[in-house]
Protein backbone atom coordinates (compact mmCIF):
# COMPACT_ATOMS: atom_id res chain seq x y z
CA UNK A 1 0.00 0.00 0.00
CA UNK A 2 1.40 3.38 -1.04
CA UNK A 3 0.82 6.94 0.11
CA UNK A 4 -1.33 9.53 -1.68
CA UNK A 5 1.74 11.54 -2.61
CA UNK A 6 3.41 8.46 -4.07
CA UNK A 7 0.27 7.54 -6.01
CA UNK A 8 -0.02 11.02 -7.54
CA UNK A 9 3.66 11.03 -8.50
CA UNK A 10 3.33 7.58 -10.09
CA UNK A 11 0.27 8.62 -12.14
CA UNK A 12 2.11 11.70 -13.40
CA UNK A 13 5.18 9.74 -14.40
CA UNK A 14 3.27 6.92 -16.13
CA UNK A 15 0.91 8.97 -18.30
CA UNK A 16 2.18 10.53 -21.51
CA UNK A 17 0.54 13.17 -23.70
CA UNK A 18 -1.44 11.62 -26.54
CA UNK A 19 -0.09 13.90 -29.29
CA UNK A 20 -2.70 12.50 -31.68
CA UNK A 21 -4.41 14.65 -34.29
CA UNK A 22 -8.08 14.90 -35.18
CA UNK A 23 -10.15 17.33 -37.23
CA UNK A 24 -13.12 19.08 -35.63
CA UNK A 25 -15.75 21.50 -36.90
CA UNK A 26 -14.91 24.85 -35.32
CA UNK A 27 -18.20 25.01 -33.44
CA UNK A 28 -17.41 21.67 -31.76
CA UNK A 29 -13.74 22.38 -31.01
CA UNK A 30 -14.20 24.26 -27.75
CA UNK A 31 -11.79 23.12 -25.04
CA UNK A 32 -9.43 21.46 -27.52
CA UNK A 33 -5.85 22.59 -28.23
CA UNK A 34 -4.68 23.42 -31.75
CA UNK A 35 -2.50 20.72 -33.28
CA UNK A 36 -0.92 23.15 -35.75
CA UNK A 37 -0.73 26.86 -36.49
CA UNK A 38 -3.83 28.41 -38.07
CA UNK A 39 -3.43 31.14 -40.71
CA UNK A 40 -6.06 33.69 -41.64
CA UNK A 41 -7.99 33.16 -44.85
CA UNK A 42 -8.96 36.84 -45.09
CA UNK A 43 -8.11 40.31 -43.86
CA UNK A 44 -9.98 41.11 -40.65
CA UNK A 45 -11.74 43.41 -40.96
CA UNK A 46 -12.02 42.62 -44.67
CA UNK A 47 -12.60 46.31 -45.51
CA UNK A 48 -12.10 49.67 -43.86
CA UNK A 49 -14.78 49.66 -41.21
CA UNK A 50 -16.56 52.36 -39.23
CA UNK A 51 -15.94 52.14 -35.49
CA UNK A 52 -18.87 54.45 -34.69
CA UNK A 53 -22.38 55.43 -35.61
CA UNK A 54 -21.82 58.83 -37.17
CA UNK A 55 -20.69 60.48 -40.40
CA UNK A 56 -17.90 59.51 -42.78
CA UNK A 57 -16.14 62.58 -44.16
CA UNK A 58 -13.85 63.60 -46.97
CA UNK A 59 -11.95 66.12 -44.86
CA UNK A 60 -11.50 69.75 -45.84
CA UNK A 61 -10.70 73.00 -44.02
CA UNK A 62 -14.25 73.83 -42.96
CA UNK A 63 -16.42 72.29 -40.20
CA UNK A 64 -19.46 72.14 -42.50
CA UNK A 65 -20.14 69.24 -44.88
CA UNK A 66 -22.70 68.29 -47.53
CA UNK A 67 -24.64 65.14 -46.63
CA UNK A 68 -24.92 63.08 -49.82
CA UNK A 69 -25.65 59.43 -48.94
CA UNK A 70 -25.89 56.70 -46.31
CA UNK A 71 -24.04 53.41 -45.76
CA UNK A 72 -25.14 50.87 -43.17
CA UNK A 73 -23.63 47.55 -42.09
CA UNK A 74 -23.91 45.02 -44.90
CA UNK A 75 -24.13 47.56 -47.74
CA UNK A 76 -21.84 46.95 -50.69
CA UNK A 77 -22.03 50.25 -52.56
CA UNK A 78 -19.21 52.82 -52.65
CA UNK A 79 -20.40 56.44 -52.63
CA UNK A 80 -17.82 58.83 -54.07
CA UNK A 81 -17.11 61.76 -51.75
CA UNK A 82 -15.45 64.99 -52.84
CA UNK A 83 -13.67 67.15 -50.24
CA UNK A 84 -16.42 68.61 -48.05
CA UNK A 85 -18.84 65.70 -48.59
CA UNK A 86 -20.21 63.43 -45.87
CA UNK A 87 -22.34 60.30 -45.64
CA UNK A 88 -24.36 58.87 -42.77
CA UNK A 89 -22.62 55.69 -41.57
CA UNK A 90 -23.16 53.06 -38.90
CA UNK A 91 -20.89 50.88 -36.76
CA UNK A 92 -19.41 48.03 -38.77
CA UNK A 93 -20.32 49.53 -42.13
CA UNK A 94 -17.72 49.74 -44.91
CA UNK A 95 -16.09 53.16 -45.14
CA UNK A 96 -15.89 54.40 -48.76
CA UNK A 97 -12.41 54.72 -50.21
CA UNK A 98 -12.97 58.47 -50.69
CA UNK A 99 -13.75 59.04 -46.96
CA UNK A 100 -10.85 59.51 -44.58
CA UNK A 101 -12.43 60.05 -41.13
CA UNK A 102 -15.61 59.32 -39.17
CA UNK A 103 -17.13 61.76 -36.69
CA UNK A 104 -19.31 60.23 -33.99
CA UNK A 105 -22.94 61.32 -34.27
CA UNK A 106 -22.99 62.98 -30.83
CA UNK A 107 -20.59 65.64 -32.11
CA UNK A 108 -22.55 66.55 -35.24
CA UNK A 109 -25.28 69.18 -35.78
CA UNK A 110 -27.69 68.45 -38.64
CA UNK A 111 -29.49 71.03 -40.75
CA UNK A 112 -31.25 69.33 -43.66
CA UNK A 113 -28.54 68.17 -46.09
CA UNK A 114 -25.86 70.09 -44.20
CA UNK A 115 -23.95 68.92 -41.14
CA UNK A 116 -21.53 70.75 -38.87
CA UNK A 117 -18.92 68.91 -36.83
CA UNK A 118 -17.60 70.18 -33.49
CA UNK A 119 -13.92 70.05 -34.40
CA UNK A 120 -11.50 69.07 -37.13
CA UNK A 121 -10.32 65.46 -37.27
CA UNK A 122 -7.14 63.67 -38.20
CA UNK A 123 -7.21 61.24 -41.10
CA UNK A 124 -8.20 57.73 -40.04
CA UNK A 125 -10.22 58.87 -37.02
CA UNK A 126 -12.77 56.18 -36.00
CA UNK A 127 -11.88 53.98 -38.99
CA UNK A 128 -10.74 50.43 -38.42
CA UNK A 129 -8.09 49.70 -41.09
CA UNK A 130 -8.50 46.66 -43.31
CA UNK A 131 -6.56 43.81 -41.69
CA UNK A 132 -6.26 45.63 -38.35
CA UNK A 133 -6.76 42.40 -36.37
CA UNK A 134 -4.99 40.08 -38.79
CA UNK A 135 -4.04 40.15 -42.45
CA UNK A 136 -4.70 37.42 -44.99
CA UNK A 137 -2.02 34.76 -44.69
CA UNK A 138 -0.82 35.88 -41.26
CA UNK A 139 -0.74 33.66 -38.20
CA UNK A 140 -4.17 33.78 -36.58
CA UNK A 141 -3.60 31.36 -33.67
CA UNK A 142 -0.50 29.34 -32.91
CA UNK A 143 -0.18 25.63 -32.21
CA UNK A 144 -1.25 24.50 -28.70
CA UNK A 145 -3.61 27.46 -28.21
CA UNK A 146 -6.65 26.39 -26.17
CA UNK A 147 -9.85 27.01 -28.08
CA UNK A 148 -11.95 29.15 -25.76
CA UNK A 149 -15.35 30.58 -26.79
CA UNK A 150 -13.54 33.76 -27.88
CA UNK A 151 -11.11 31.73 -30.00
CA UNK A 152 -14.01 29.87 -31.64
CA UNK A 153 -15.66 33.18 -32.46
CA UNK A 154 -12.41 34.62 -33.80
CA UNK A 155 -11.70 31.67 -36.10
CA UNK A 156 -15.28 31.66 -37.36
CA UNK A 157 -15.01 35.39 -38.16
CA UNK A 158 -12.06 34.49 -40.40
CA UNK A 159 -14.19 32.04 -42.38
CA UNK A 160 -12.49 28.97 -40.88
CA UNK A 161 -14.87 26.02 -40.52
CA UNK A 162 -12.55 23.17 -39.43
CA UNK A 163 -9.41 22.95 -37.30
CA UNK A 164 -6.80 20.29 -36.58
CA UNK A 165 -6.66 19.75 -32.82
CA UNK A 166 -4.99 17.42 -30.36
CA UNK A 167 -7.25 14.41 -29.95
CA UNK A 168 -8.81 13.96 -26.56
CA UNK A 169 -8.64 10.47 -25.09
CA UNK A 170 -11.22 7.85 -25.95
CA UNK A 171 -12.58 6.61 -22.63
CA UNK A 172 -14.47 3.49 -21.60
CA UNK A 173 -16.48 3.41 -18.36
CA UNK A 174 -17.18 -0.04 -16.93
CA UNK A 175 -19.54 -0.78 -14.06
CA UNK A 176 -19.74 -4.20 -12.48
CA UNK A 177 -22.17 -5.90 -10.13
CA UNK A 178 -25.15 -8.27 -10.13
CA UNK A 179 -26.93 -5.90 -7.76
CA UNK A 180 -27.07 -3.04 -10.26
CA UNK A 181 -30.09 -2.17 -12.41
CA UNK A 182 -30.94 0.80 -14.61
CA UNK A 183 -32.74 3.77 -13.04
CA UNK A 184 -36.38 3.86 -14.09
CA UNK A 185 -36.90 0.12 -13.78
CA UNK A 186 -38.83 -1.41 -10.87
CA UNK A 187 -36.48 -1.96 -7.93
CA UNK A 188 -36.55 -5.57 -6.70
CA UNK A 189 -35.42 -6.52 -3.23
CA UNK A 190 -31.61 -6.76 -3.05
CA UNK A 191 -30.98 -4.51 -6.06
CA UNK A 192 -29.79 -0.90 -6.26
CA UNK A 193 -29.87 1.62 -9.07
CA UNK A 194 -26.54 1.90 -10.88
CA UNK A 195 -25.28 5.49 -10.56
CA UNK A 196 -21.51 5.38 -11.04
CA UNK A 197 -21.60 5.40 -14.84
CA UNK A 198 -23.89 8.45 -15.03
CA UNK A 199 -21.90 10.20 -12.32
CA UNK A 200 -18.51 9.66 -13.96
CA UNK A 201 -19.89 10.32 -17.45
CA UNK A 202 -21.04 13.74 -16.33
CA UNK A 203 -17.78 14.40 -14.49
CA UNK A 204 -16.03 13.74 -17.80
CA UNK A 205 -18.50 15.86 -19.78
CA UNK A 206 -17.98 18.68 -17.29
CA UNK A 207 -14.28 18.53 -18.15
CA UNK A 208 -15.16 18.51 -21.89
CA UNK A 209 -14.25 14.89 -22.53
CA UNK A 210 -16.99 13.56 -24.78
CA UNK A 211 -15.54 10.46 -26.44
CA UNK A 212 -16.93 8.16 -23.77
CA UNK A 213 -18.65 4.77 -23.93
CA UNK A 214 -20.40 2.96 -21.06
CA UNK A 215 -20.23 -0.79 -20.51
CA UNK A 216 -22.17 -2.65 -17.83
CA UNK A 217 -21.27 -6.20 -16.84
CA UNK A 218 -22.49 -8.65 -14.23
CA UNK A 219 -20.26 -10.45 -11.75
CA UNK A 220 -19.10 -13.05 -14.24
CA UNK A 221 -15.41 -13.72 -14.78
CA UNK A 222 -15.49 -14.61 -18.48
CA UNK A 223 -17.76 -11.68 -19.31
CA UNK A 224 -15.55 -9.34 -17.27
CA UNK A 225 -12.34 -10.53 -18.93
CA UNK A 226 -13.76 -10.35 -22.46
CA UNK A 227 -15.21 -6.89 -21.98
CA UNK A 228 -12.00 -5.54 -20.41
CA UNK A 229 -9.94 -6.97 -23.26
CA UNK A 230 -12.16 -5.27 -25.84
CA UNK A 231 -12.18 -1.83 -24.22
CA UNK A 232 -8.46 -1.89 -23.43
CA UNK A 233 -7.70 -2.61 -27.08
CA UNK A 234 -9.94 0.20 -28.31
CA UNK A 235 -9.48 3.10 -25.88
CA UNK A 236 -6.85 5.40 -24.47
CA UNK A 237 -8.29 5.23 -20.94
CA UNK A 238 -10.40 2.63 -19.15
CA UNK A 239 -12.18 3.43 -15.88
CA UNK A 240 -13.84 0.54 -14.06
CA UNK A 241 -15.84 0.80 -10.86
CA UNK A 242 -16.37 -2.10 -8.52
CA UNK A 243 -14.99 -5.62 -8.62
CA UNK A 244 -11.48 -4.61 -7.60
CA UNK A 245 -11.50 -5.84 -3.99
CA UNK A 246 -10.82 -9.42 -2.90
CA UNK A 247 -14.33 -10.78 -2.58
CA UNK A 248 -15.47 -14.04 -4.17
CA UNK A 249 -17.28 -12.11 -6.91
CA UNK A 250 -14.74 -9.36 -7.49
CA UNK A 251 -13.38 -10.33 -10.89
CA UNK A 252 -11.85 -7.12 -12.26
CA UNK A 253 -8.44 -7.56 -10.63
CA UNK A 254 -8.22 -11.23 -11.66
CA UNK A 255 -9.19 -10.39 -15.24
CA UNK A 256 -6.67 -7.57 -15.51
CA UNK A 257 -3.93 -9.89 -14.34
CA UNK A 258 -4.84 -12.55 -16.92
CA UNK A 259 -4.92 -9.88 -19.63
CA UNK A 260 -1.32 -9.01 -18.68
CA UNK A 261 -2.15 -5.47 -17.63
CA UNK A 262 0.87 -4.11 -15.79
CA UNK A 263 -0.04 -3.28 -12.21
CA UNK A 264 1.53 0.11 -11.49
CA UNK A 265 -0.01 0.28 -8.02
CA UNK A 266 -2.86 -1.28 -6.06
CA UNK A 267 -4.19 0.13 -2.81
CA UNK A 268 -3.55 3.62 -1.50
CA UNK A 269 -3.41 4.60 2.13
CA UNK A 270 -6.43 6.90 2.05
CA UNK A 271 -10.07 7.15 2.99
CA UNK A 272 -12.22 6.79 1.01
CA UNK A 273 -10.80 4.76 -1.85
CA UNK A 274 -8.23 2.39 -0.40
CA UNK A 275 -8.77 -0.39 -3.06
CA UNK A 276 -7.64 1.75 -6.01
CA UNK A 277 -5.87 0.11 -8.96
CA UNK A 278 -3.80 1.84 -11.63
CA UNK A 279 -2.28 -0.10 -14.46
CA UNK A 280 -1.18 0.07 -18.09
CA UNK A 281 -1.20 -2.11 -21.15
CA UNK A 282 0.85 -0.65 -23.96
CA UNK A 283 -0.52 2.90 -24.41
CA UNK A 284 -3.81 2.36 -22.55
CA UNK A 285 -4.17 3.49 -18.95
CA UNK A 286 -6.51 1.58 -16.66
CA UNK A 287 -8.02 2.78 -13.39
CA UNK A 288 -10.16 0.44 -11.32
CA UNK A 289 -12.00 2.55 -8.77
CA UNK A 290 -13.90 1.35 -5.70
CA UNK A 291 -17.56 0.55 -6.28
CA UNK A 292 -18.85 2.85 -3.53
CA UNK A 293 -19.96 6.00 -5.37
CA UNK A 294 -18.40 8.65 -3.12
CA UNK A 295 -15.12 6.72 -3.04
CA UNK A 296 -15.17 6.37 -6.84
CA UNK A 297 -15.75 10.09 -7.36
CA UNK A 298 -13.08 11.08 -4.83
CA UNK A 299 -10.55 8.87 -6.62
CA UNK A 300 -11.63 10.29 -9.97
CA UNK A 301 -10.82 13.83 -8.84
CA UNK A 302 -7.62 12.87 -7.01
CA UNK A 303 -6.05 10.64 -9.71
CA UNK A 304 -8.03 10.20 -12.93
CA UNK A 305 -8.27 13.98 -13.33
CA UNK A 306 -4.47 14.18 -13.29
CA UNK A 307 -4.19 11.45 -15.93
CA UNK A 308 -6.65 13.26 -18.19
CA UNK A 309 -4.81 16.56 -17.96
CA UNK A 310 -1.47 14.85 -18.56
CA UNK A 311 -2.89 13.14 -21.66
CA UNK A 312 -3.87 16.57 -22.96
CA UNK A 313 -0.38 17.93 -22.22
CA UNK A 314 -1.84 20.65 -20.01
CA UNK A 315 0.46 22.74 -17.83
CA UNK A 316 -1.84 22.57 -14.79
CA UNK A 317 -2.70 18.95 -14.11
CA UNK A 318 -3.96 18.96 -10.52
CA UNK A 319 -7.08 20.55 -9.12
CA UNK A 320 -6.41 23.85 -7.34
CA UNK A 321 -5.69 23.74 -3.62
CA UNK A 322 -6.27 26.64 -1.22
CA UNK A 323 -6.09 27.27 2.51
CA UNK A 324 -9.30 27.97 4.42
CA UNK A 325 -10.50 28.32 8.01
CA UNK A 326 -12.74 25.54 9.25
CA UNK A 327 -16.21 26.41 10.54
CA UNK A 328 -16.75 22.76 11.56
CA UNK A 329 -15.41 20.22 14.00
CA UNK A 330 -14.40 16.76 12.87
CA UNK A 331 -12.83 13.71 14.54
CA UNK A 332 -10.90 11.40 12.21
CA UNK A 333 -11.03 7.68 12.86
CA UNK A 334 -7.97 5.61 12.04
CA UNK A 335 -4.60 6.68 10.70
CA UNK A 336 -5.39 6.99 6.99
CA UNK A 337 -5.40 10.45 5.37
CA UNK A 338 -8.91 11.46 4.34
CA UNK A 339 -10.74 13.40 1.65
CA UNK A 340 -13.77 15.02 3.27
CA UNK A 341 -16.73 16.39 1.37
CA UNK A 342 -17.07 20.10 2.07
CA UNK A 343 -18.44 23.48 1.03
CA UNK A 344 -15.86 26.22 0.44
CA UNK A 345 -16.89 29.86 0.50
CA UNK A 346 -14.78 33.00 0.86
CA UNK A 347 -11.80 31.47 2.68
CA UNK A 348 -14.08 29.46 4.98
CA UNK A 349 -14.84 25.77 4.66
CA UNK A 350 -17.60 23.65 6.15
CA UNK A 351 -17.05 19.91 6.55
CA UNK A 352 -20.36 18.22 5.85
CA UNK A 353 -22.11 15.39 7.65
CA UNK A 354 -22.35 12.01 5.97
CA UNK A 355 -18.76 11.16 4.99
CA UNK A 356 -19.46 7.47 4.34
CA UNK A 357 -17.93 6.25 1.08
CA UNK A 358 -21.29 4.97 -0.16
CA UNK A 359 -23.14 8.27 0.35
CA UNK A 360 -23.62 10.71 -2.51
CA UNK A 361 -26.15 13.02 -0.87
CA UNK A 362 -23.42 15.04 0.84
CA UNK A 363 -21.20 14.95 -2.25
CA UNK A 364 -24.10 16.44 -4.22
CA UNK A 365 -23.85 19.55 -2.02
CA UNK A 366 -20.06 19.80 -2.07
CA UNK A 367 -17.85 22.08 -4.11
CA UNK A 368 -14.61 21.00 -2.43
CA UNK A 369 -12.74 18.25 -0.64
CA UNK A 370 -10.86 18.88 2.58
CA UNK A 371 -7.62 16.95 2.76
CA UNK A 372 -6.84 15.68 6.27
CA UNK A 373 -3.24 14.41 6.62
CA UNK A 374 -2.30 11.20 8.36
CA UNK A 375 -0.98 12.97 11.47
CA UNK A 376 -4.16 15.00 12.10
CA UNK A 377 -6.72 13.26 14.30
CA UNK A 378 -9.22 16.07 14.84
CA UNK A 379 -10.29 19.39 13.35
CA UNK A 380 -11.53 22.33 15.38
CA UNK A 381 -13.21 25.58 14.43
CA UNK A 382 -10.75 28.10 12.90
CA UNK A 383 -8.17 25.42 12.10
CA UNK A 384 -6.48 26.17 8.78
CA UNK A 385 -7.21 23.38 6.31
CA UNK A 386 -6.05 22.36 2.87
CA UNK A 387 -8.99 22.47 0.46
CA UNK A 388 -9.18 20.94 -3.01
CA UNK A 389 -11.56 22.91 -5.22
CA UNK A 390 -13.75 20.73 -7.40
CA UNK A 391 -14.63 21.64 -11.00
CA UNK A 392 -18.18 22.92 -11.07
Amino acid sequence: MITIKEAITIVKSNINPLFKETTKPVEKAGGYYLYKDVYSLINMPPFRQSAMDGYALNLHDDLSYNLIDEVKAGDDHQPILKPGDAIRIFTGAPVPDTANAVMMQEKVAIDGSKITIENNLLEGHNIRPMGEQVKKGELALKKETKLTPAAIGYLTSLGITEVQVFKKPSIALITTGNELIEAGEPLPYGKIYESNSKMLLNALYNLKFYDVTIHKIEDNYIQTKNKLETVINNNDLVIATGGISVGDYDFVGKALKELQVKEVFYKVKQKPGKPLFFGKKEDTAIFALPGNPAAALSCFYAYVYIALQKMMNNDTIELPRVKAKSISKFDKKGDRPQFLKAIYNSDKVEILEGQNSSMLQTFALSNALVFVPEDVSSININDELEVILLPM
